[in-house]
């Protein structure tokens, strides 16, 4: 038995909102067709947050409000909240501020983190820090974007991909063998030409002319992301199991980044895992970017027991990339 402690997950919610976007609808908005979608991404349809002056932090305050339903804590008891998300509420305050004030987290402090589709891997290994000193008992974890505030359905390389949602966890210390075992997070910011939104940052401010130049949306060089994502998300993950001398038979589940289905595959084919163990869902929400992990766990819960050993990886714009090993800490069902 040791004595370090960990952080465990100890519960999961999540929430994806009601109107579904189907690939068939966006036939009507730009070039393209239900088969082409499916063949080259595996999506079929993605939720979009509809509702006048709805933010990523609508879909968050879901996600928490089940989640301490479903661990039966009182949000006065939360030490910490970190939301990841790429499409904040405001500039400022951090969306976790506004979550924070929503579920009544009074004694709680909070901060948004940034790291694009790998945001929720690095948002855990972060919050994972506070439960591991001993210093916090109960850190909250959010993986969230809305994602349609920031796509061109005009550009059908990117309107195709991407959809909205939140996902979060709860870490508490386990002094067992679960939780958090092991993490590789790399960044490499000479990817930045390839992923990135052109303005509203200090670099290029908004202007008229940002604006008219639909400057304000995601920009993809989709073949030159795919690659990378391919190798390195691909080659975290056997990275973090050679590291902790894993055998394909003693991974429970991959959990991976949901942004395209082959990615998905190429990154299982290179830990040597059967597809009955990687868990997919991008089929009903497309990629929602910081969500993806989170929700893909919240949808598969009941799949998990405890002492499972998980995989988690992402690759996304930064380039930011990761792998997190995790055992799993309680029998969900």
């Amino acid at each position: 038995m040791s004595n370090k402690i960990r952080a465990a997950i100890t519960g999961v919610g999540g929430y994806v909102p009601e109107y579904v976007l189907t690939n068939k609808e966006l036939e009507g908005f730009v070039e393209t067709n239900d088969d082409w979608i499916t063949s080259r991404t595996g999506i079929k349809e993605r939720r979009i947050l509809k509702g006048e002056g709805l933010g990523t932090s609508h879909m968050c305050e879901k996600a928490v409000k089940e989640l301490l339903a479903k661990t039966n804590t009182d949000p006065k008891e939360v030490d910490m909240i970190l939301c990841a998300t790429a499409t904040p509420d405001f500039i400022f305050p951090a969306t976790a501020n506004l979550v924070c004030d929503m579920i009544g987290a009074s004694n709680a402090f909070s901060f948004d983190l940034q790291a694009a589709c790998s945001g929720f891997l690095y948002g855990l290994v972060t919050g994972a820090q506070f439960i591991e000193t001993g210093k916090y008992k109960k850190v909250i974890v959010i993986g969230a974007d809305k994602m349609s505030s920031i796509i061109d359905y005009q550009d059908r390389k990117t309107c195709i991909i991407f959809g909205d949602g939140a996902g979060a966890v709860m870490l508490e210390p386990s002094t067992d063998e679960t939780g958090l075992q092991d993490s590789i997070l790399r960044t490499d910011g000479a990817g930045l030409p390839y992923l990135h939104l052109k303005a509203g940052g200090s670099r290029r401010p908004s202007s008229i002319e940002t604006v008219q130049n639909r400057e304000h949306y995601v920009f993809q060089e989709g073949a030159t992301v795919f690659k990378f994502a391919v190798t390195n998300m691909a080659g975290v993950s056997a990275e973090i199991m050679e590291r902790n001398n894993l055998t394909a038979d003693d991974v429970a589940y991959l959990v991976p980044h949901q942004a395209n289905r082959r990615i998905i595959d190429a990154t299982a084919e290179r830990m040597g895992v059967g597809s009955e163990k990687v868990l997919i869902n991008i089929g009903k929400y497309g990629n929602t970017t910081a969500a993806t992990i989170p929700l893909v766990l919240w949808d598969f819960e009941k799949k998990f027991k405890k002492g499972d050993n998980i995989i988690m990886a992402a690759f996304g714009g930064g380039f930011t990339w990761g792998a997190c090993y995790l055992k799993w800490s309680y029998n969900s069902n």
